[in-house]
């Protein structure tokens, strides 16, 4: 299922889209969903059918006997190509009434007036979700909210006790701040005479946001992460790439070959999941014995959220069905009945302290299960819902000649603010 941030095609908001043929009915365009709950809607999930067919025909069959005159039709695209299809229903009317989306694949469609406000819409709902969760469908820029929150995830940070005891460091102490982190990983390097990085990844724009720094102006026209605050973090990366605190494959690093550093313990810390511990089990008992779980290093206090909504199609001709049915998926009894079912975690206030988010049992999905959903409960999205793919390569690029010493930390962040903003103002 899709869990991090995809881009949606920037030609969506440079369409002329014909307002009034889109939606699955055509017409329509009411923000008002009072009235009666019937009709016609399509819904679309992105890559769920194969996993959770029983779950969703369950849901719908519940909505429709709840609202007798209603009717959902259920479609399901592929992970792949999903924002190019959204961009191609935008464009030729034929966006479904209700829309799985991430915050990123909602800016677009409601820049171009296709998403409903859910705050005009459905305001009375606002207080059912977690704060950090109803405002990642905001754009910056637009007063409003565009989609529902659904699922949310996020990861601790795990770390090797072994290494951090064998450095000095204690094992029970992992560190919670940049700083804390920075002062940690000099030292395990000097220790291990560079031999041990701390971390296998560069900093990306969710670190830049939990370290303090100012990601984007409020009207949403340019990016800021270049303040003061963005300077010292890669000033800070770019000591500790010269300490060899930092993974000498971190700027060609993936998800994946960062995870390989910390399995074969060459490096001390990693981000990760309840996956991840069943994999340390069985291919690094070693690690696995010395295994640490804590929050992402944060210095705001608020760890980073990947958050997945549902949008109303602003056309729709069925707003009160559309309305009712958005909230439905994503209210407090079906988001639990959902997250029982997937390691994902629902978005809805009051949730996560549901025992099955606090209670140990001993087992090691719980363990992190646990530890993420207590993290959540204030966390946000870090990054912008404006920032795109290719803004996020063109920030790793600056990022990466930073390290190398061929450009100053000042330099490359303004120049990837200056390549950001460019790619923004080609989304129109």
């Amino acid at each position: 299922m899709p869990i991090s941030r995809r881009a949606l095609a920037a030609a969506v908001t440079a369409l002329v889209l014909p307002l009034s043929a889109c939606g699955s009915g055509g017409g329509g365009g009411s923000t008002d969903a009072s009235g009666k709950v019937e009709g016609d809607i399509t819904f679309q999930t992105w890559n769920l059918r194969a996993n959770f067919k029983d779950y969703f025909d369950g849901l719908i069959g519940d909505f429709e006997k709840k609202y007798p005159g209603t009717h959902v039709k259920w479609v399901d695209q592929p992970a792949e190509g999903y924002a190019d299809k959204i961009s191609a229903d935008a464009a030729g009317g034929t966006l479904p009434d209700v829309v799985n989306v991430s915050p990123d694949l909602v800016a677009p469609l409601a820049k171009a007036g296709l998403a409903m406000d859910l705050d005009k819409a459905a305001g009375k709902y606002k207080g059912e979700y977690l704060p950090g969760a109803w405002a990642s469908h905001q754009v910056p820029g637009m007063s409003g909210t565009y989609a529902f929150p659904w699922y949310l995830n996020t990861g601790p940070m795990f770390y090797n006790k072994a290494l951090f005891k064998k450095a000095g460091l204690d094992p029970e102490q992992p560190p919670k701040t940049y700083d804390q982190l920075f002062t940690d990983a000099v030292r395990m390097a000097r220790t291990s005479g560079g031999k041990v990085a701390t971390l296998a990844n560069i900093p990306t724009i969710e670190d830049f946001g939990r370290y303090g720094a100012s990601l984007m102006n409020k009207d949403g026209t340019g990016f800021t992460f270049n303040d003061a605050k963005g300077v010292e973090l890669l000033t800070k990366y770019k000591e500790l790439y010269d300490a060899k605190g930092l993974d000498a494959q971190a700027l060609n690093a993936t998800p994946e070959s960062a995870g390989k550093e910390f399995l074969t313990q060459a490096v001390a810390m990693n981000p990760g999941s309840a996956l991840d511990l069943d994999n340390f089990k069985k291919q690094a008992p070693s690690l696995y014995k010395n295994i640490g779980i804590t929050d992402q290093i944060t210095n705001t206090g608020h760890v980073n959220m990947y958050v997945m909504g549902v949008m109303v199609n602003s056309r729709t001709k069925h707003t009160p069905a559309a309305v009712a049915f958005a909230h439905y998926v994503t209210d407090a009894e079906h988001q639990m009945s959902f997250a029982k079912k997937v390691a994902i975690f629902p978005s809805t206030a009051g949730s996560l302290d549901d025992p099955y988010f606090t209670k140990e049992d001993g087992t090691d999905e719980t363990r992190v299960r646990i530890a993420a959903a207590k993290s959540l409960k204030n966390a946000v999205n870090y990054t912008p819902v404006l920032f795109s793919d290719q803004m996020k390569t063109a920030l790793r690029n600056e990022v990466g000649k930073a390290l190398q010493g061929k450009q100053s930390p000042k330099a490359a962040l303004d120049n990837a603010v200056t390549a950001c903003d460019r790619l923004l103002k080609q989304q129109g």
